[in-house]
């Protein structure tokens, strides 16, 4: 789609909104771009069917024309070819044809519940919000109008095209709620990265902190463009916000992927939605720092803790443990982490690192320059993990694969870098590099194969030896020769954040046993 009419649509859009805060203003437009997606999908489907009863040619041909009419209303033509079923007064033309009537938002609402009945797959998915919106009735008519102005070609990749203007618009209101964006929005560079070095292709894709899907929808992508099927892959995802799963769902569905999210939004944690998945791919942006907890004390003997039980907050730890607990023994997993988690000695923490990587599960680190996020300057790191480091044709056992990706990118503005695309693809065919290279002994002669070599300051393939000489610190700089940044390059807020979190708990405790040591000693007939 051309950047000039997107620019132009968000700024339209953006203009509608008035007051109203963009964490609010969201769910109304992009349910617009849902239901409008559709009526599309719909009729561009009723195009086809047209053609086909009318063809003689056709195994689909009909010769009356009123049973022709008949026919492209039969809900199965339509769910045969995974196009969702749309009722008449859900489809765009009944809709935008009351757009300026004071009942247009009920009329919204009832759409919603309209296609969800008519497609289970959906049910209690779509944001039936316009009722109770902060959006004044005209505005909500303009907004449709607005959406109107959206076409798109009807060929197979239609759904593509509707389904850019829908990533476009989560990624503009991520830019714009600041430092709630992450909740629900990933940006590409991080994405690619972690996509490009899984490279999924076939089997179980798992995402247990989904938020609105776009490390599924960039993984469709990637399948697409290695010349394969969407269909070869089965995607499950957990999220906990309520609102971000219905976003989740509907970037799925506008993309045409099949989907497992579960019957309902929930924690991780402690309402596993999946608990006997065994993924071959697990990719996760996990919240970080502060931000950061989990149901401890009610999951001390859960069996997902198996290198040790980790601090409640932070978390990440547990969810580093949650993602090996879900792979499948051939199955390999990338999770966005902050960079603490390669150096930390609070919680017990440096523990679970030592007994992760003496277990050679820990297959592959990578350091991220900052200011990649839309919400954060802090920089972070990729975790790969894999129970299996002989799947892809060179036996990587007791070796971890360490890169040093601070120095790449580009500034896109003042406060955002992103990678290029050959910056994605120096970090990911050295993966993939390490992963398959052959012995060099095995090549035949005169053939030109590229094989892995360590890069002084960028990548340094490092054994459980060395590792340990490093007293189990996983900062890539470490390994490669880079030069140390101090703190391993880790918000000085960020780690703040994290040490006052665990002092509260500190004092919790400590207040508790001086309350309980007052009693005991009132017991015997003191007074302290």
């Amino acid at each position: 789609m051309n950047q000039d009419f997107q620019n132009a649509l968000w700024a339209t859009a953006n203009k509608l909104r008035g007051s109203v805060d963009p964490s609010d203003y969201k769910y109304p437009v992009l349910g617009l771009i849902f239901l409008r997606y559709a009526s599309e999908s719909f009729f561009a489907r009723q195009e086809q069917l047209a053609a086909s009863f009318a063809d003689l040619e056709s195994d689909y041909y009909i010769e009356d024309e009123a049973d022709r009419t008949a026919a492209m209303e039969e809900r199965d033509y339509y769910t045969m070819e995974n196009v969702f079923w749309v009722s008449e007064m859900a489809r765009w033309p009944f809709l935008q044809a009351n757009a300026k009537q004071s009942n247009i938002a009920v009329l919204l609402d009832d759409a919603m519940r309209l296609i969800e009945g008519d497609n289970p797959k959906l049910n209690n998915l779509l944001p039936k919000v316009y009722v109770r919106t902060a959006l004044e009735q005209n505005t909500l008519g303009a907004l449709v109008d607005l959406a109107a102005s959206l076409h798109f070609s009807h060929d197979k990749d239609g759904g593509d095209l509707l389904g850019d203007v829908y990533e476009y618009f989560l990624g503009n209101f991520a830019g714009s709620e600041g430092k709630n964006a992450g909740e629900f929005f990933t940006t590409h560079s991080i994405v690619n990265v972690l996509v490009e070095i899984l490279a999924p292709h076939k089997g179980k894709l798992y995402d247990p902190a989904c938020g609105a899907g776009g490390m599924f929808v960039s993984s469709k992508k990637f399948i697409l463009r290695h010349g394969g099927k969407t269909s070869d892959i089965s995607i499950y995802g957990q999220e906990r916000n309520p609102n971000t799963w219905k976003l989740a769902a509907m970037n799925l569905a506008i993309r045409g992927l099949d989907f497992n999210l579960g019957e309902s939004n929930g924690d991780t944690f402690a309402a596993d939605k999946h608990p006997n998945l065994k993924a071959d791919y697990i990719q996760m942006n996990p919240p970080f720092g502060a931000q950061s907890e989990w149901p401890r004390d009610s999951l001390l003997k859960d069996p997902r803790w198996v290198y040790g039980v980790p601090p409640a907050k932070p978390a990440h730890f547990a969810w580093l443990q949650h993602a090996l607990h879900h792979l499948s023994r051939k199955g390999q997993a990338g999770i966005v982490m902050p960079n603490g988690t390669l150096t930390t000695t609070s919680g017990g923490e440096d523990t679970i690192r030592q007994k992760m990587v003496e277990a050679d599960v820990v297959e592959c680190i990578v350091s991220l320059p900052g200011q990649l996020f839309l919400n954060t300057q802090i920089p972070c790191c990729l975790w790969f993990l894999a129970k299996d480091k002989t799947k892809n044709g060179h036996d990587r056992k007791g070796e971890v694969l360490f890169i040093d990706a601070r120095k790449l990118g580009f500034m896109k503005n003042r406060v955002n870098r992103e990678f290029s695309e050959d910056d994605v693809q120096k970090i990911a065919q050295t993966v993939h590099l390490w992963r398959e290279d052959q012995d060099r002994a095995e090549v035949p002669e005169g053939v030109d194969v590229p094989v892995y070599g360590d890069i002084l300051g960028f990548c340094k393939s490092a054994t459980l030896e060395e590792i340990q000489a490093h007293g189990y610190v996983l900062s890539p700089g470490r390994y490669t020769g880079s030069e140390e940044v101090e703190d391993d390059d880790e918000s000085f807020k960020e780690r703040l954040d994290e040490i006052v979190g665990e002092l509260k708990g500190l004092f919790g405790r400590s207040d508790a046993l001086r309350l309980e040591v007052k009693k005991g000693m009132e017991e015997l007939g003191y007074e302290l």
